[in-house]
C-alpha cells in the first residue's frame, strides 16, 4: 500500500498490509510539488525515515530515476539502509522524470547500457543482502512494445535487479499479463493495477504475479476528504455537523503513540511522577519535648536555619517536583503560615493522633500520595525514589538505626524480609511490621516517617480509615502513622522498603533544630 508520511504508513501497517510503497507521486504532491523532481531526493528521504520510524513492515520507495547518475544511485542506497527502508525501485527515464501518465507515450527512455550500469552500482553500494533493488520498465508505457519491454527486463536483471517492475497504463492487464507469459518468472514481477483496477486479484496470482502495489490510494482518498471537510467548514462556519464524521483527537494521539510516550515519561522521567504527586504533611502536633519553643506554635514552625521546619519540608518537596503540597495543622494552627500549600484542620488537640487527622481529610487520598511528618528534614531524592515506585504502599528506612538520634526516645523500627543488609540488589524488600521496642530482636532500621501510596493503595486507605474506632488496637485518637502501616500488613497488603543511611533528621528536640541547620 502506498504511503506518504508517518501518519499514512502506520494506517497502512494496522490495515493489515505486508508491505509499503512510499510512492513518487504520492510523496512529491504531499509536499504540494510536481512529480517531476521537483522535491530533491534528501527532502524525500527525509519523509522516508519517519514512515521508517513509525512502522515495522519492509518500505519499498519509488527512487524515480535514481535521482541522477551512477555515482547518486550508490549514494542512495546507502543512505536508504542507514534508515532501515527494505528497498528502491528505479525507472528507465530519463532525470528528471515525469509521471507515466502525463504523455507517457512521448516521453524518452533511458540507454539500457546506462541504466544496468546505475543498477549494478546499486548493487555493489549496498551492505544488507536484504535490501531490494527493483526495476521499473517503462518501455509499454513509452509504447515501445512487448520485445524492447522483454529486452530491458533481460538487461536489467543480469545487471543485477531482484526484481522488475513492469508498468502499464492500459485499461486492461492484457500487455503486462503477455510479458509475464514469456518472462517465465526469470525474477518477480511486480505491478501496478492504477490503470486496470478492475482485474480481480486472482488474476495476478494466476499469471504468477510476485506483488501488487497500490500505488497512490490513501493520498487520493484523503485529498478528497480533506476537499469536502474544508469546504462545508467553510460553508457552515461552524464544526458541529463534521465532528462525527472526521478522526476523533484521540485517535491521532494513538496512531502518533502519545501512550508509548507517556509509559516512557513514568520510566525515564522521575520528577514526572513526582509532579503527579500530591504530598501530605503531618504538622498537628505540638512537640511538647521542645518546651517553650512550641508554647505559641507548633513543632513544625519552629526555626531551623532561619526559617521554621515546615518551610523546609516544602522546599524539599518543590525541589523534588512534587508541586500538589497539603498540610494538616491542628494545634495553634493559626500559627502555620507557609505560603503555597493547601491547609486541612484537624480534630488533633496536639497529640500524636495522626489516624485521626488522615481520617479528617479522607476524601483527598486520591491517586498517588506520599504522607509525612511535619518535623523531619530530608534529601530531596528521597520523595523521588518513593514518588517514582509502582508500589501500592512504600517506606523510606534508614539502616543506620543504632546511631539515631531517637535511640533513646520514641521511634519506629523496621523488621523487613530479607534483611536489607544481606539482600542483594534485585531483591524486593518488604516490611514485616512497625516496632518501637529498641530491643526487639529483628530491627533491620528506623523507619523515617514517609508512606508513599499509589491510587491503589491510597483507596485502600480510605477503606481502613472508615472502620470503627477500635480497629487499631485502641481508640482511634490514639493510633498513630505506625499503627496504620501495621493494619495496611495485616490486611494482606505488601509495603515496599527503600533504604539509606542517614540524610533525614528527625527534629525533637532544640538540640535536633540545631542538628538541622547545620544538615540544611
Amino acid at each position: 500500500m502506498e504511503a506518504h508520511n508517518g501518519l499514512s504508513a502506520k494506517i497502512a501497517e494496522e490495515a493489515g498490509f505486508e508491505a509499503l510503497w512510499g510512492s513518487g507521486l504520492s510523496l512529491s504532491a504531499a509536499l504540494g510539488v510536481r512529480d517531476n523532481n521537483e522535491a530533491t531526493w534528501t527532502q524525500i528521504l527525509e519523509v522516508v525515515e519517519f514512515m521508517s520510524d513509525n512502522t515495522s513492515i519492509p518500505i519499498l520507495l519509488d527512487g524515480d530515476t535514481g535521482f541522477g547518475d551512477f555515482n547518486t544511485m550508490r549514494r542512495l542506497v546507502r543512505k536508504l539502509e542507514s534508515r532501515n527502508i527494505a528497498g528502491v525501485c528505479i525507472e528507465d527515464k530519463l532525470f528528471p522524470k515525469t509521471n507515466s501518465f502525463i504523455r507517457g507515450n512521448t516521453q524518452p527512455l533511458a540507454d539500457i547500457d546506462e541504466f544496468a550500469g546505475k543498477i549494478r552500482a546499486g548493487v555493489e553500494a549496498k551492505s544488507d543482502p536484504d535490501f531490494v533493488i527493483v526495476a521499473r520498465v517503462e518501455a509499454f508505457i513509452a509504447g515501445w512494445g512487448l520485445d524492447e519491454a522483454l529486452r530491458r527486463a533481460e538487461a536489467y536483471h543480469e545487471a543485477g535487479a531482484d526484481a522488475i517492475l513492469m508498468h502499464s497504463a492500459r485499461r486492461d492487464p492484457s500487455e503486462v499479463f503477455e510479458f509475464a507469459r514469456h518472462w517465465q518468472q526469470r525474477c518477480p514481477v511486480i505491478l501496478v493495477p492504477t490503470k486496470y483496477y478492475t482485474t480481480p486479484t486472482d488474476a495476478f496470482r494466476e499469471h504468477g504475479i510476485a506483488a501488487v502495489i497500490w500505488a497512490n490510494h490513501l493520498l487520493r482518498g484523503s485529498i478528497e476528504k480533506m476537499q469536502q471537510i474544508a469546504a462545508q467548514i467553510k460553508t457552515e462556519e461552524s464544526l458541529t455537523s463534521v465532528e462525527d464524521r472526521i478522526a476523533a483527537v484521540g485517535e491521532v494521539f494513538r496512531l502518533q503513540g502519545a501512550t508509548e510516550l507517556a509509559e516512557a515519561e513514568r520510566r525515564y522521567l522521575p520528577a514526572k511522577s513526582a509532579e503527579q504527586t500530591k504530598a501530605f504533611i503531618l504538622a498537628a502536633v505540638r512537640g511538647e519535648e521542645m518546651g517553650e519553643l512550641t508554647e505559641d506554635r507548633p513543632k513544625a514552625m519552629v526555626e531551623v536555619g532561619g526559617k521554621p521546619i515546615l518551610q523546609h519540608i516544602v522546599d524539599t518537596y518543590r525541589q523534588a517536583g512534587i508541586r500538589d503540597l497539603n498540610v494538616i495543622r491542628g494545634y495553634k494552627k493559626e500559627a502555620v503560615t507557609v505560603d503555597g500549600v493547601n491547609y486541612f484542620d484537624s480534630p488533633d488537640d496536639g497529640r500524636r493522633a495522626e489516624v485521626l487527622a488522615l481520617t479528617s481529610i479522607a476524601d483527598e487520598l486520591e491517586g498517588s500520595v506520599i504522607v509525612s511528618y511535619g518535623d523531619v528534614l530530608f534529601r530531596r531524592f528521597i520523595p523521588r525514589v518513593l514518588a517514582d515506585s509502582a508500589a501500592d504502599f512504600a517506606v523510606m528506612i534508614d539502616l543506620n538505626w543504632q546511631a539515631s538520634r531517637n535511640r533513646n526516645r520514641y521511634a519506629d523500627y523496621v523488621v523487613c524480609r530479607p534483611d536489607p543488609v544481606s539482600a542483594s540488589f534485585y531483591q524486593e524488600i518488604t516490611l514485616e511490621k512497625l516496632v518501637t521496642d529498641p530491643s526487639h530482636p529483628d530491627i533491620h532500621g528506623e523507619w523515617m516517617g514517609f508512606l508513599k501510596m499509589s491510587p491503589k493503595g491510597s483507596a485502600i486507605v480510605r477503606e481502613l480509615l472508615e472502620e470503627p474506632g477500635d480497629a487499631f488496637d485502641g481508640p482511634l485518637k490514639q493510633a498513630d502513622m505506625g499503627a496504620l502501616i501495621n493494619k495496611i500488613i495485616a490486611a494482606g497488603h505488601d509495603v515496599k522498603v527503600f533504604h539509606t543511611t542517614g540524610n533525614w533528621i528527625d527534629c525533637d528536640s532544640a538540640l535536633d533544630a540545631i542538628a538541622g541547620s547545620q544538615f540544611q
